[in-house]
Formats: C-alpha cells, sequence, structure tokens
C-alpha cells in the first residue's frame, strides 16, 4: 500500500541541492509525484510530494535530517494522503498589476475565498526599483460559480483597491 509525504526544504540557493534530495528520494525508492521550487532573494524553497511505501517513507524521513544538515537546510516533512479528487470543470488565470501597497494580497485571496474558490497556485512579484507588483493566481470551481458574475465583482474589486486586473480561461489548473 502506498503511503504519502510531503518534504519541505529551504536554504541558500546553492548548485546542487535539488539534486541531493531528489537524489536521496530515489536512493529511499520515493516516488515524486509533485515538486515545486521557488527562489526568494538569495534563499530557494522545494517542495515534493513522495509516494513510496512503508518501508520507502520510513527511510526517507530517517536520512533526510542528515542530509538536511550536510546541506545547511531547513527541512520540514508531513505524511499526508494521495491527491483528492476534486469537481472542479473551470480552471482560470486570475492577472493583477499595480502600484504595490499593503493588503492588495490578502484582498484578492478573501475575495476568491468568500467564493469558495480554489487557489491551485500563486506567484507574485514586486519590483523595488519601480515599487510596481504584480500577481499570476490559477483558480478551479465548479459550474456553480458564474464567470460574468465573478470578472464583474474582480473587475469592481479592482477599481476600488487602484490595480489593473485580468481573467483567462485556462486549460489546467497546473503551472
Amino acid at each position: 500500500m502506498s503511503e504519502y509525504l510531503v518534504l519541505t526544504a529551504m536554504g541558500a540557493d546553492r548548485t546542487g541541492s535539488v539534486s541531493e534530495l531528489t537524489k536521496l528520494a530515489c536512493a529511499c525508492n520515493c516516488n515524486i509525484l509533485d515538486s515545486r521550487m521557488a527562489i526568494f532573494g538569495l534563499e530557494f524553497t522545494f517542495i515534493m510530494l513522495l509516494t513510496g511505501d512503508a518501508k520507502a517513507i520510513n527511510k526517507i524521513e530517517a536520512k533526510l535530517p542528515i542530509i538536511s544538515q550536510k546541506l545547511e537546510l531547513i527541512t520540514m516533512m508531513k505524511r499526508t494522503s494521495g491527491y483528492k479528487n476534486h469537481d472542479f470543470t473551470q480552471h482560470y488565470q486570475v492577472e493583477y498589476s499595480g502600484i504595490d501597497q499593503p493588503g492588495i494580497l490578502k484582498s484578492i485571496t478573501a475575495f476568491l475565498a468568500a467564493r469558495n474558490i480554489d487557489i491551485s497556485s500563486l506567484k507574485s512579484d514586486i519590483d523595488p526599483d519601480t515599487n510596481q507588483m504584480c500577481a499570476q493566481i490559477l483558480i478551479a470551481f465548479t459550474d456553480s460559480v458564474s464567470i460574468d458574475e465573478l470578472e464583474s465583482d474582480f473587475f469592481q474589486l479592482c477599481q476600488q483597491i487602484d490595480i489593473q486586473g485580468t481573467i483567462t480561461k485556462v486549460n489546467s489548473n497546473l503551472l
């Protein structure tokens, strides 16, 4: 029976860290079902969803602290279950941009949460020289949500918080 483990690692952005972590997963007979990596300043973060039998998951849980210390990484692990099937039928990308000001991302995510819209992926950036920010959010929802109403409400929110925004249909909720 397959077991699942979410593994998160953070540390200085150095060549080879991700390679060492994926090599460890392979050596422990774990399969990487999903992964994401991002650079934040001079740091990186890497998240993997691993699967394997109980022996494989136990093995990586035992070996990760040693590798983490060697690579000077902060790591966390959490056992979980496999993917949950959702009844999402609609997938869209929400994009917005403007002058950065506190609370914009909070306003956008609260807007989506209030409508029971799932955030599949979120990426935001700020240019420190111009103070311009932009974000891309992949969302998913069921047919019970009216895209026309959602767009209208979203554009109204954009006006209120002084940003430009769009909602565009996409084929998948994967980034």
